[in-house]
């Protein structure tokens, strides 16, 4: 077997140092380590999250490791992040999001004393990557624990946001709403500026907050077609209106996104779905794409299995586009754990399900390729499952033409990366990814 890790030998003590340090210098960088990508290359790549105290808790930081799409692909190649990658600088889980063309890993720092602050390193090679550009911080706008994403308007931009909450009481000390306060930082990927920062208080309807519903969640902000609004995923919680205590067993209402105008990010709307129900605020992977002209989302928690949602050019949901996960699979309880489209309009979804095993860390996950424009679904059968096989974590999905390369290995135990072929619906299993105990792969970039 050929070790991807023994092309880059020569440069393991200089590894120990970048882990360190949190990234290499030019200086540093053996330019015999990186022969360049060959003409319709790019690089792949994958990244792993360490166990902290629990299998699957991915709580131990975050190393990533990159090859050439043909490494990505030949399954004599061997990759070990977790023995010879780069440490991402971040206190738990990293929250990386990558260039169209894979030359650059942005990264804002999770959790810690390092929390909220953004990074940039161009990928070159293997364990190379090097920083590039200024550091900035978003903490005094977003707090160190910040939930972003990278818009696609060509790697410009980037938005984090938070939402706080506060119960409101009358003068009788009657419960009337609470308030979720909501704060949006847009950043200047390429030069390292924060753009705008607004604040706003996101209204329900007043019968929703009266029955004590309220935004408790915001994430995955993406552009319309225009450019001209920002659409960002909520999730909503609840309190019981007699006691202001919060409340566990209630109606799921319409899935809802907040609206803001972009660039200003002012004038904040919310709108309803009249098909799905449940949140739309993702988790960590990005929840909403742009394919066609529209926005495409998934929802999460929804009590009649996860949808793709369609929101059109209106600027509102469409109430004809009915995509539900677990009609199209026949299974039950269907969850959309992380999804990414093609430009064809083929998807990959990572879902868990009724029918999912308990694993070390959680429920089993699975892949599925998806039609946006037929609404079909059907399981990937030949990439291997297994109890252990983690996707609530997931993150990354490269797209590349129709494919989509994904990781899949059970927690702490070595898998491959595949290769789908979205037009066709062909597999192909690539590289073997090196695990270790605990740990697992959250995807590729």
């Amino acid at each position: 077997m050929i070790s991807t890790f023994l092309k880059f030998k020569q440069y393991v003590a200089t590894v120990i140092i970048v882990g360190s340090l949190g990234s290499c210098s030019s200086d540093d960088y053996n330019d015999t380590l990186n022969p360049g990508l060959d003409p319709g290359s790019r690089w792949i790549t994958v990244a792993g999250a360490r166990m902290g105290e629990n299998p699957g808790d991915g709580n131990g930081g975050t190393l990533i490791y990159s090859v050439t799409k043909e490494q990505a692909k030949d399954p004599s190649v061997s990759i070990a992040p977790f023995d010879n990658g780069f440490i991402v600088p971040s206190n738990r889980t990293a929250r990386l999001q990558s260039s169209e063309d894979g030359n650059t890993i942005f990264n804002i720092s999770y959790a810690g004393d390092t929390g909220g602050n953004y990074t940039k390193y161009t990928v070159n090679g293997g364990q190379g990557f090097m920083s590039t550009g200024s550091e900035i911080s978003i903490a005094p706008y977003v707090g160190t624990a910040p939930r972003w994403i990278k818009l696609f308007d060509g790697d410009q931009t980037g938005a984090a946001v938070y939402v706080s909450t506060e119960n409101e009481f009358d003068a009788n000390g009657d419960y009337v709403r609470t308030d979720a306060t909501i704060g949006v930082v847009t950043l200047d990927l390429q030069n390292s500026i924060i753009n705008s920062f607004e604040e706003h208080s996101v209204a329900l309807t007043a019968q929703e907050e009266a029955a004590g519903y309220y935004i408790s969640r915001i994430d995955m902000p993406v552009l319309n077609a225009a450019g001209d609004k920002l659409y960002i995923g909520a999730r909503l919680s609840k309190v019981n209106p007699a006691t202001a205590e919060g409340d566990s067993d209630y109606p799921i209402l319409g899935s809802k996104t907040i609206v803001l105008d972009y660039p200003s990010l002012l004038n904040p709307t919310v709108i309803s779905s009249t098909i799905g129900h449940g949140n739309t605020n993702g988790y960590r992977s990005i929840n909403a794409f742009l394919y066609n002209g529209s926005v495409y989302q998934a929802n999460q928690s929804d009590p009649e299995g996860s949808h793709i949602l369609k929101i059109d050019a209106n600027n509102e949901y469409d109430s004809t586009y009915d995509f539900n996960l677990d009609e199209a699979l026949g299974v039950n309880d269907a969850y959309i754990l992380a999804w990414r489209p093609a430009g064809n309009g083929k998807a990959v979804i990572a879902y868990r399900h009724a029918g999912s095993v308990e694993g070390a860390a959680g429920a089993q996950g699975f892949f599925a390729i998806a039609d946006l424009n037929t609404r079909t679904a059907q399981k990937i059968d030949a990439i291997p499952y297994h109890p252990d096989f983690y996707l609530f974590q997931y993150q990354g999905f490269v797209v590349d033409g129709t494919d989509i390369y994904v990781t899949q290995a059970p927690v702490g135990q070595n898998g491959n990366i595949y290769i789908i072929d979205t037009e066709t619906g062909n597999v192909t299993k690539g590289a073997e990814l090196i695990n270790v105990e605990g740990s697992h792969f959250i995807g590729t970039f």
